[in-house]
């Protein structure tokens, strides 16, 4: 897929851009050619293009956005599109409170190619709405979800006065938030999660893990990290952040995009895919939850089974609804 086409189904399918809207496009130096692409494509409908380019280290910690935080708002919708992910900086829950409407759609990859030319983001968002449906009416009634997978996770979180939001693309109404990434999320409890999870899928930016990793987790924290190849590059990746709370797990989701797949290249697609879960550690204040950390970040696991409450909602990845 061209990158422009990419760009027009962001502009008209997913923001369904109105004439003279002013589409707030925020990213960084290594993503010129996808906000050429965007700013045409805004044009071509009608809308005002505005677009806010970022030195790419600052993107993580998030301290750039309370410069901004200002004049967000401004804009009808803000697009996230820097090469990490800032869905869960403060300065994008002040901008939904302000009526700014926020598409989540980082935009790294690890073989350098553009998400605006990847097969997944052509996911019809209907589908993936009508098929989280049930599922999320069992997960709104249940206070505790179990996940456990034939590897060995067997763990569990719980949700109590927490919401369950869907994440299908679509960002056309005031005042939401949305993501690239096709899924249930929940801004879980952080001192509750307890457990084993087995990652047989991928780490976040860091991509696939070459075999499966044990993690091990207590009063919602990551305690224990199995001494291997891919676990080392975690420990050393999360040691980065200089900050304990990136251990705190404060995101539970379930992918809905059969398009997708986990293949470690782009860990939105990876979170994405249908037959897997994730977990999201550090903050989570704009999913509604009231975690602060330095970043956030995600691991992917396969064909799990869940229950919300006593109620079976996925089995070995497929849903029973």
């Amino acid at each position: 897929m061209d990158i422009y086409d990419g760009a027009k189904i962001i502009v008209n399918d997913w923001l369904q851009s109105k004439r003279d809207e002013v589409l707030h496009f925020i990213t960084d130096e290594n993503h010129l050619k996808e906000a050429d692409a965007f700013e045409k494509a805004t044009l071509a409908a009608g809308a005002v293009p505005k677009i806010t380019v970022l030195p790419s280290g600052e993107i993580q910690s998030g301290d750039v956005f309370d410069e901004l935080q200002a004049t967000m708002p401004y804009a009808n919708a803000i697009i996230g599109a820097t090469h990490f992910s800032f869905i869960t900086v403060s300065a994008v829950d002040y901008s939904l409170k302000k009526g700014s409407r926020f598409l989540s759609l980082p935009l790294h990859t690890n073989d350098g190619s553009s998400i605006f030319e990847n097969d997944f983001i052509t996911m019809n968002p209907h589908v993936a709405q009508k098929k989280a449906k049930p599922i999320i009416k069992h997960l709104k009634k249940a206070s505790k979800i179990t996940v456990k997978t034939n590897r060995g996770t067997d763990v569990t979180f719980t949700k109590e006065k927490r919401i369950v939001g869907l994440f299908s693309g679509e960002c056309s109404k005031k005042k939401t938030i949305a993501s690239s990434s096709f899924e249930i999320y929940i801004p879980i409890e952080e001192t509750t999660t307890n457990g084993t999870i087995v990652v047989d899928g991928s780490l976040g930016y860091l991509g696939v893990v070459e075999k499966p990793l044990t993690l091990h987790f207590k009063n919602g924290y990551l305690t224990e990290i199995e001494d291997t190849a891919d676990g080392k590059k975690l420990k050393e990746y999360l040691n980065s952040f200089h900050d304990k709370e990136m251990l705190c797990a404060a995101e539970f989701g379930i992918g809905l995009n059969e398009k997708a797949r986990c293949r470690g290249v782009s860990y939105i697609e990876d979170e994405s895919a249908f037959k897997t879960f994730h977990v999201g550690f550090g903050r989570n204040i704009a999913l509604g939850g009231n975690h602060d950390a330095a970043g956030h970040f995600d691991i992917v696991t396969k064909n799990p089974d869940i229950w919300a409450g006593d109620i079976k909602i996925m089995e070995n990845g497929n849903l029973c609804f």
